[in-house]
Formats: structure tokens, sequence, C-alpha cells
């Protein structure tokens, strides 16, 4: 569960425990942000385009996001043999994504403070060399 705002963070500072590894892959973001972006869901084609992935590759990707209850997969037939798949994203997947992206925040805040930090430059005679 990500702490809140105001709550101390225990050792481990840069732990970033809300990061979740599920949707932390690249295409399985894709995946997520492109089915947040569209509540009322995503055709299989659609989201193969959006998210430039191939047919097997998408299909495995939406498996463990499935597996996760991060995406509801729906599948329809139409005209004789063909199907339709509708995939989208559960409430749990969404509350889910909006947690791990409060962490990706966390994690800029952090990286822009240590960016404007000054670093005391290193000068000959110091105590360290380059390993």
């Amino acid at each position: 569960m990500p702490r809140r705002e105001n709550e101390e963070r225990p050792s481990g500072r840069y732990a970033y425990d809300g990061l979740e590894r599920v949707i932390h892959e690249k295409a399985r973001l894709g995946i997520v942000t492109s089915l947040a972006a569209h509540p009322e869901g995503l055709l299989f084609g659609q989201l193969k385009e959006l998210c430039a992935l191939t047919d097997g590759n998408l299909n495995r990707h939406l498996q463990v996001l499935a597996e996760a209850d991060f995406v509801e997969i729906w599948k329809s037939q139409i005209s004789g043999k063909r199907s339709q798949t509708l995939c989208k994203l559960t409430t749990v997947g969404r509350q889910r994504l909006v947690e791990y992206v409060a962490e990706l925040e966390r994690v800029v805040q952090d990286a822009l403070q240590a960016s404007q930090t000054k670093v005391r430059r290193r000068r000959p005679g110091d105590d360290w060399s380059l390993a």
C-alpha cells in the first residue's frame, strides 16, 4: 500500500515499494495507459496499433494483466466464425494505476531534488580515487 504524503519514510528511502512490477514493464504500462484513456475499452486491433505490439505479444501481456486483475477481456462473435476482443481496465486496475503514477511522481521529485543539489568536486589530493 502506498504511503501518504505526510508519512515519514522508514529506511529504504528510495525503495519505491509502490512501483507495480506487473505494469512497470514498458508494453504493459502502454496497454494500461491506453485503456485508462479509453474507459469504454478498446478492441484488440486498436490496442495493438496504439501500443505497437504484435498479436502474440499483446495477447501474452493481456494475460498477465488479466491474471493480476488489471484488465477484463470480453469476446463476441461477429458474422460467422470471426470474433472480436474488447479489453477494458478494471476498477481495481484503474486504482492501482493511479497509485503507481503517484509513486512515479515521488521518483521524479526525488530525482529533481537530487539534480538541484550542489555536488562538491573532488580535487587531486582527496582521499578518493576512481576505481
